[in-house]
């Protein structure tokens, strides 16, 4: 069997958590945790980094920091995770979709600009598969109009747009570290926080809306009750399997560009004779290799190519159904524009198995299935 993924282990996550065990805290914010901290400020540039027990975690954090109220509007991409939306909706927000771009299947920036009222508070843009939107026209935009610009960066560590990670250029932007994620530690994730101005929140915020932070680092006699906030940050447990994986973090990004690379020059033939299409990365755009997906031809029967692999003892899987198009997402949200582009891709869009240790004869495989299908 050829599985969709296969999450990775470095060999030092046991032994770290052993560490943990032996140092008598496994609740949060001890010292892997801190020092997880500290990896991500220094590979990010940003202001503070703190770890949350989940991506969704991050962007309810990131919701309440930028102070969401009911019938405030979030523009956002409708080709995404429910968190995506979720996070705004929990305070009472508005997801107002717009449609993506053909290519990258980024949020569509020359259709943001339209898409903003008088209600609208944020722009979240959304780094599909690992590869940046375009942030400085976003971000331009959200100069203007005085948005806040918050990154759902769950794809996108270890990625760059114009030498800047993804996930530290916006005002917030929120990590994933889900079994399915390039680093892992089983459930996690992370809130970047690049506004200065947002760090001392961000601390009460995660810690139930207490400032018990500061009264750990003896910055008060006592810590209370500040704000709203809720426990959003993870046990010692998992800091310390994902300080093993952020040890590792180099050497995982290069070995999945490998098996991507090998996947997109396998696929080249196919691509020429227009039956699929492959993913289309700007040069701008330092990707993380986090999928390999191919779009197959308009028309295409995507279910019975999933048939064959299944035949075959392979396991590809499509991705979202676009939230607009959703029971929740007809509720509390609305589209601006058409979603045509969505729409077309989300029926034809196939994910194809990527972890480490995968073959060469096993994407080999993969290849003579899709070819065998859409030929």
């Amino acid at each position: 069997m050829i599985p969709f993924n296969k999450p990775y282990m470095t060999g030092r996550e046991l032994e770290y958590i052993a560490e943990a065990h032996r140092n008598g805290m496994l609740a949060g914010d001890g010292a892997f945790t801190k020092r997880s901290h500290e990896w991500l400020e220094r590979r990010t540039g940003c202001s503070k980094a703190l770890l949350t027990h989940s991506c969704t975690a991050a962007l309810e954090m990131a919701a309440l920091l930028i102070d969401i109220e009911p019938g405030d509007e979030v523009i956002m991409p409708s080709f995404t995770f429910v968190s995506t939306a979720n996070a705004f909706v929990l305070r009472g927000a508005v997801p107002v979709f717009v449609d993506v771009r053909e290519d990258t299947l980024n949020l569509d920036e020359r259709l943001v600009e339209a898409a903003i009222t008088e209600r609208t508070r944020a722009i979240v843009p959304v780094h599909y598969a690992g590869v940046g939107c375009e942030m400085d026209v976003l971000l331009n935009i959200a100069g203007r109009h005085g948005l806040r610009v918050i990154e759902d960066a769950a794809q996108a560590v270890m990625a760059t747009y114009k030498g800047r990670a993804l996930g530290s250029i916006g005002d917030l932007g929120a990590y994933s570290f889900h079994e399915t994620k390039n680093v892992i530690s089983g459930e996690g994730g992370g809130l970047l926080v690049n506004d200065p101005a947002l760090a001392e929140r961000a601390e009460i915020v995660r810690e139930k809306g207490t400032d018990r932070s500061r009264f750990f680092r003896g910055q008060v006699d006592k810590y209370t009750w500040q704000e709203t906030g809720s426990s959003f940050l993870p046990g010692e447990i998992i800091a310390a399997f994902l300080w093993a994986q952020f040890g590792e973090a180099d050497r995982i990004t290069a070995i999945r560009h490998g098996i991507w690379d090998r996947y997109h020059e396998m696929l080249g033939p196919l691509a020429g004779k227009g039956a699929i299409r492959r993913p289309v990365v700007p040069d701008e755009c330092g990707h993380n290799a986090h999928m390999y997906y191919v779009l197959l031809a308009p028309g295409a029967d995507r279910a019975a190519v999933i048939s064959e692999f299944r035949r075959n003892d392979i396991w590809p899987v499509f991705h979202y159904v676009p939230l607009h198009s959703s029971p929740a997402g007809r509720r509390y949200g609305r589209s601006h524009g058409g979603m045509g582009v969505t729409e077309s891709i989300a029926a034809r869009l196939l994910r194809l198995p990527l972890w480490i240790g995968i073959s060469e004869a096993q994407q080999a495989e993969v290849v003579r299935v899709l070819t065998s299908a859409v030929t």
